[in-house]
């Protein structure tokens, strides 16, 4: 009973701790002063990830396009802000792409691009609504592992992100990945259209190819932080290289199967339909 009510000791001890370094520009905002929001969206995330597939199993899926259409624009646009608003307070701070210092200034740049972090972190909530889209159009594969993986991990660690590193080298791969949003959300909005629109986005593909070369960047960049001495938190550096590793492989994985995999598959049936032509005219050839 002592070990126990020592170790909840010591952990409300480092939270109180960890409340005391946190950035003091962003104490008071929505969904920032405690974990609990999080948390709890979070766990409801799981359940509807659980159990709303059961609930549809004997349900007839969804049409939603009158609903995916605006939500994807309205998603390309708040990308679309972010991305911007990033772009012009960095660019206006002379921030650096390499490696930018953890700040602390309050002037009107700065707490612009807070605002512009703190909108991204919002936005990793509102693209719990993919997921449940996928559920009600009953699209269960598209549930996997990295799908589910990527939209819980994003939205708790953006929180972390805007409490205790809201400046810094934190603007850029929030900058980056709302500029790649942007076109994913946009081709996720013309399909919406239906197989018309579709088959003239061919374009898919490259989506991945950008998002891992994001990773890949944001990974060399988190170990030149690293090594260089980069003075923005280092524990953040060390969970922005883990994370990303975590990323390209998955990613990479999705990439092969979807991708490389399905042309290698292409190629060989369209070799084996070749050969067996060839035979049938040989064999035709034989008997004239």
């Amino acid at each position: 009973m002592n070990i126990s009510s020592s170790v909840i000791d010591k952990i409300n001890e480092f939270y109180q701790w960890s409340l005391s370094v946190s950035d003091d520009r962003t104490k008071g905002w929505l969904m920032v002063d405690s974990p609990t929001p999080t948390v709890i969206y979070t766990v409801i995330y799981f359940i509807i990830v659980g159990l709303g597939p059961r609930c549809m199993k004997n349900r007839k899926p969804f049409k939603l396009t009158p609903i995916l259409i605006p939500y994807n624009i309205l998603m390309t646009l708040l990308n679309l802000y972010i991305a911007i608003e990033l772009l012009v307070a960095s660019s206006r701070l002379h921030y650096s792409y390499v490696c930018q210092p953890l700040t602390f200034i309050n002037n009107k740049d700065e707490l612009r691009l807070l605002k512009a972090v703190w909108w991204y972190y919002f936005s990793k909530l509102l693209e719990f609504c993919d997921t449940i889209f996928f559920i009600l159009r009953k699209k269960d594969k598209q549930l996997t592992f990295l799908h589910v993986y990527h939209h819980s991990t994003m939205f708790s660690l953006w929180w972390i992100g805007v409490k205790w590193v809201p400046s810094g080298s934190t603007f850029l791969p929030a900058m980056v990945n709302s500029f790649i949003h942007v076109l994913m959300y946009s081709y996720y909005a013309l399909s919406a259209f239906g197989p018309k629109i579709e088959k003239y986005l061919w374009w898919k593909k490259y989506l991945t190819i950008l998002q891992l070369i994001q990773f890949t960047t944001a990974l060399f960049l988190g170990i030149h932080g690293i090594k260089s001495g980069c003075k923005f938190p280092i524990w953040m550096q060390y969970l922005l290289v883990i994370y990303m590793i975590s990323f390209i492989v998955l990613f990479g994985n999705f990439y092969a199967n979807a991708y490389v995999q399905k042309d290698t598959t292409k190629k060989t049936d369209i070799y084996r339909n070749y050969k067996y032509t060839k035979n049938l005219a040989c064999e035709s050839t034989k008997n004239n």
